[in-house]
């Protein structure tokens, strides 16, 4: 097991009518700028929770953080914040809403420009608290640090790295009207987080390995409750609280992480705007083939443990393994090749050429190149 230091200081609030306890958490006295996505909480009750419970708070409304939440927009709300001594940000949405605040709690802070500390994290100097009220399970940022932000302007989207939530309110009837194409996504998000994690190699940290193959199995024994019926309290509960356990970092300690998936379908969103989710279930089962050499025993505890796959030569039980992963996203309702999404071969060769030009090395030993690139994004057209 690898050395780590471990904390997470988020305070999960979870479960029913939990929203009206923002009176409770937020701090007296401060100034609050409320940001919200498009709209969608007016239209499940969120927003008159919210409202109701601010009653009596300084507060402020910004709205428009978009999916894949764009620095164009983020400026907007920093400025806000500085002209107003705003000193408390709650976020209400999904975790691009969440995303987009942890940055403009950062650049509300400093002189730098929002892109330049996306892009340069030495430039970070602190940040306004912030807290949020999560309705749409994916990005687990409602408990870790981390955010993804695009820049329109450039199409880039990258990694940028905040504190943590201080709290967080998931009450899961929130989701119960959520488009059933965001849950598919927000399921194969949760997914694919857990096997950045896991997907390495064997025999490095057994504790994380169950943890994070029961946070699998829980998927996928709770992914067709959740298609069948979203008012399924129990069920929107089981995969909410799952989305959130897959990436708060507790089956990240000791363990060596992957990430190739998401940086590349980070690549895929920023240029064709696929929803986020959907670009990771394109990528991974190529990933999981091109990489089969360095991966080939974890994939095989893998299948065994959440698949069954105990048949067939070692290189049959892989095929068998990366088949069941790519039919369970099928069975999500979402396609699985560049070409049944009208993704052609030029946009591969522009990803291919993005990482070549910064000389980007991913995956857990940094041995996945522009060319290994290349190959994960040909074998998915």
């Amino acid at each position: 097991m690898n050395n780590f230091i471990f904390q997470n200081p988020t305070k999960l609030i979870f479960g029913k009518g939990q929203i009206a306890r923002l009176s409770k958490e937020l701090p007296k006295g401060s100034k609050i700028l409320v940001t919200f996505g498009g709209g969608s909480v007016k239209k499940n009750g969120v927003y008159e929770q919210v409202t109701a419970a601010l009653e009596g708070f300084d507060y402020q409304e910004f709205w428009g953080i978009e999916p894949n939440p764009k620095v164009e927009t983020l400026r907007k709300a920093v400025e806000i914040c500085k002209r107003d001594g705003v000193d408390f940000l709650l976020a209400v949405g999904g975790g691009s809403v969440l995303d987009g605040t942890k940055l403009i709690a950062a650049a509300a802070v400093v002189d730098t420009d929002a892109w330049e500390l996306v892009c340069n994290p030495k430039l970070y100097g602190g940040t306004l608290p912030f807290a949020s009220v999560m309705t749409l399970p994916a990005t687990g940022s409602e408990m870790n640090r981390g955010a993804v932000i695009s820049n329109l302007a450039t199409g880039e989207k990258y990694a940028f790295y905040n504190t943590y939530p201080q709290f967080s309110i998931l009450d899961p009837q929130t989701t119960f009207s959520l488009p059933p194409y965001q849950v598919a996504c927000g399921l194969a998000d949760t997914f694919v987080h857990v096997m950045e994690q896991y997907l390495t190699a064997t025999d490095i940290a057994p504790l994380m390995d169950r943890w994070a193959e029961g946070v699998l199995q829980t998927i996928i024994e709770v992914a067709p409750k959740v298609r069948a019926d979203q008012t399924d309290y129990d069920a929107m509960a089981t995969y909410m609280l799952s989305a959130t356990m897959g990436l708060n970092g507790f089956i990240a300690m000791g363990v060596p992480q992957d990430w190739a998936t998401h940086m590349i379908g980070h690549e895929i969103t920023a240029l064709t705007a696929l929803t986020h989710g959907h670009s990771l279930v394109v990528v991974l089962p190529a990933v999981m083939d091109v990489m089969r050499e360095q991966k080939g025993d974890k994939i095989l505890q893998y299948g065994q443990r959440v698949w069954g796959i105990t048949e067939g030569s070692y290189d049959e039980r892989i095929d068998k393994t990366i088949a069941a992963t790519e039919e369970f996203f099928r069975s999500l309702g979402l396609q699985t090749r560049l070409s049944e999404l009208n993704i052609g071969k030029e946009v591969a060769e522009q990803i291919v050429l993005r990482f070549k030009e910064r000389g980007t090395l991913l995956g857990e030993n940094s041995n996945i190149d522009y060319l290994t690139v290349e190959k994960i994004l040909n074998q998915r057209l």
